[in-house]
């Protein structure tokens, strides 16, 4: 009995060596907290798209937390999210890529978990070199696996919710950004392990 599990032991450690990946980092976030944020009116009246991100200053954990719970963070004792969802499937993911690779937000934990260790930002400028200059490049995908039924239409109508509220968050918080459908989705998929059952439908570069 204690050599079976001293062998699992050992082959486990085995594995994690031979496959970094495998050791996924988890970071934690700091709780969301929007103190002397601009109030709805005046987000809604001074929200612009922007494609100017040569500021290379970074997003603190504090500013990108705010973003992600307010793009589909968990709003309420029941699990319900800030965006609407349909069927409450909350089908969106919210991918993160920075310089240090890419991660995957978990609303419910409001963690980051890693998935590549690749500066993914060129795959999500695509032919638009100036999305590549954002420190921070968030990717949306649906996982159409949750519907039953009219899977990409409910995928895109619940992508336009998340990222009309990453644009007004950005917005309250005094960050830039555009939303965009341009995107080396395939280069995407693959770093990403995405499966076909999922959908990558628009990211937003976001910076100062």
């Amino acid at each position: 009995m204690m050599k079976n599990l001293l062998f699992t032991l050992c082959m486990a450690c085995l594995t994690l060596v031979s496959n970094p990946a495998a050791a996924q980092t988890e970071i934690p976030l700091p709780k969301p907290d929007f103190p002397n944020t601009m109030s709805l009116a005046e987000a809604l009246q001074t929200r612009r798209s922007s494609r100017d991100f040569a500021n290379p200053r970074r997003l603190s954990d504090q500013m990108l937390s705010n973003l992600l719970w307010a793009a589909c963070g968990v709003s309420s004792a029941d699990g319900k999210i800030t965006a609407p969802s349909a069927m409450n499937k909350q089908d969106i993911r919210v991918y993160v890529c920075r310089a240090d690779g890419a991660y995957l937000y978990d609303p419910r934990a409001n963690t980051l978990t890693q998935v590549s260790a690749t500066d993914l930002r060129p795959a999500v400028a695509g032919r638009q070199a100036f999305a590549a200059q954002a420190p921070v490049s968030l990717v949306l995908v649906s996982d159409l696996t949750l519907f039953n039924h009219n899977a990409e239409q409910m995928g895109s109508i619940d992508v336009g919710y998340v990222s009309q509220n990453i644009c007004l968050a950005c917005t309250a918080l005094g960050i830039k950004t555009v939303p965009r459908m341009t995107m080396d989705a395939a280069a995407l998929r693959s770093a990403l392990s995405l499966p076909e059952t999922t959908a990558l439908l628009i990211n937003h570069p976001v910076g100062y």
